[in-house]
């Protein structure tokens, strides 16, 4: 598609533009940890029908399990504490989900839109009153241990509590060290506007038998000290598996699904599969391809866009070369379940629809992507035999053709090239067109898509 570079300086001030909090929050505030919490509520509230006295005993034992006082220690204020926690509340993405636009660092109110209502973020500041100020490093361990904070409530999982857990104590106190330094700030939280029954958040215990085992990560003896770390930070603080495991329609996930890709819901991006070469996978990516896509944003096999760019841009690029790398090292082991890329016959390219696609991409991409989907590296990715245009879905291609693709502007990337959005100047047919196109051309072994597809995608809130 045509660059967005003609005028580097101008360019790159409309690149950060889109990235500023204000505009790029607004993709965050319905990342697939909290959109699960949607599902997640209609599931307990069929279990607890099925069995709700089960389902109260449980819920009473909870509660009692979580009633010691919250103020029994202070927070540890040793100024590397304190640098450390920061560190490990970016990797947990903290400031993404409990920062509102245009509100104070981590003083929530960011709605998360659901298909059940609206979940807001709470504030996590040390103010005493609203936040987690008269709480104790006891209490904030509990909960990430446990999903469960003072005074008994249960956390909806729009907090990646399944995956919280596996965060060590040690980890735990140095968050909490880092909240508590923070300014507080003195913000009511907002009520969950939830329908009913979604609303009864006794319910949620439920969801809890099925899908939350309680749990610090233990490290695998017959694997390398990078590569635990790597498998801690992913499946732990990263909780990477909230966007690349499929959402079934009780709100979780199957292990034998860990990782096999799905779409996120509402947000309307598809989270590519990490064990299939097939529909995604990193079986001949090297380690370097996925430090750089991870930390910088892009790399020789791609750049992320979407609800990733924002994971990169809030987290990722803070990481240290080490973390990142140890996260690339587990991320390599990860079982391949299809490998070997998409063969057999293409699609066939003797269609009107193939032919006004190759016009459309002639007229509006080959100037940087190549007339035969070279690309140009790194900033142009190529589009012949790329995993990513090749998928079963096709969500993400329509979504970057209708919407544009900006990776995010990171340390390693500080003024990254974007691509414009051309839903105005192309129609649904126009679009199904040079998206077949380019899933089909150059022996690529992508499906065509239809105009309903697009229209869908149109009409469907831009998140």
């Amino acid at each position: 598609m045509k660059p967005i570079l003609a005028q580097p300086k101008r360019i790159a001030r409309r690149v950060r533009l889109a990235r500023l909090p204000h505009i790029r929050r607004r993709a965050v505030s319905a990342r697939p940890a909290r959109i699960a919490a949607a599902f997640a509520m209609s599931a307990v509230f069929v279990l607890a029908a099925l069995n709700p006295h089960a389902g109260l005993i449980r819920m009473a034992r909870a509660a009692s399990d979580a009633s010691a006082p919250t103020a029994t220690a202070a927070a540890d204020t040793r100024p590397d504490i304190v640098k450390r926690g920061e560190y490990l509340a970016r990797a947990g993405d903290c400031i993404a989900c409990h920062t509102a636009p245009r509100g104070k660092m981590f003083a929530g109110g960011l709605a998360m839109e659901t298909p059940f209502g609206t979940l807001y973020s709470p504030n996590i500041t040390p103010d005493a009153q609203y936040g987690i100020g008269a709480w104790s490093p006891d209490a904030f361990f509990h909960m990430m241990r446990t999903g469960i904070a003072p005074g008994g409530k249960v956390l909806y999982p729009a907090m990646p509590v399944a995956q919280y857990t596996k965060v060590t104590r040690e980890d735990s106190d140095a968050i909490f060290a880092y909240l508590q330094s923070v300014p507080a700030v003195r913000e009511p939280n907002h009520p969950h506007e939830l329908k009913f029954p979604f609303n009864q958040r006794k319910l949620l215990l439920g969801w809890r038998t099925l899908y939350f085992r309680e749990g610090e990560f233990k490290p695998d003896p017959s694997r390398s000290v990078e590569w635990n770390r790597g498998a801690y930070l992913v499946e732990g603080l990263g909780h990477c598996t909230m966007c690349h495991t499929r959402i079934n329609m009780l709100g979780g996930s199957s292990q034998r699904d860990q990782f096999a890709g799905g779409l996120i819901p509402v947000q309307n991006w598809y989270a590519p599969s990490l064990t299939s070469d097939k529909d995604g996978g990193l079986g001949d990516w090297s380690v370097k391809d996925i430090v750089d896509l991870l930390q910088a944003g892009i790399s020789d096999r791609g750049a992320v866009y979407g609800p990733m760019a924002e994971v990169t841009y809030h987290s990722l690029q803070y990481m240290t070369d080490d973390d990142v790398k140890a996260m690339a090292a587990y991320l390599k082991t990860l079982p391949d379940n299809d490998p070997g890329r998409k063969s057999g016959p293409t699609a066939p390219t003797n269609t009107k629809v193939f032919a006004l696609g190759e016009q459309i991409y002639a007229n509006k991409c080959a100037l940087c992507h190549g007339a035969q989907g070279e690309g140009q590296l790194q900033h142009y990715p190529p589009l012949a035999h790329n995993q990513s245009i090749e998928m079963n879905s096709a969500v993400n291609p329509i979504r970057i053709v209708l919407n544009g693709g900006f990776p995010p502007g990171t340390q390693r990337n500080a003024e990254p090239y974007g691509m414009p959005p051309f839903g105005q100047e192309l129609n649904d047919v126009d679009a199904a067109a040079v998206v077949t196109y380019i899933r089909t051309a150059w022996g690529n072994h992508g499906a065509p898509v239809t105009d309903h597809e697009v229209n869908e995608l149109r009409k469907a809130p831009l998140h």
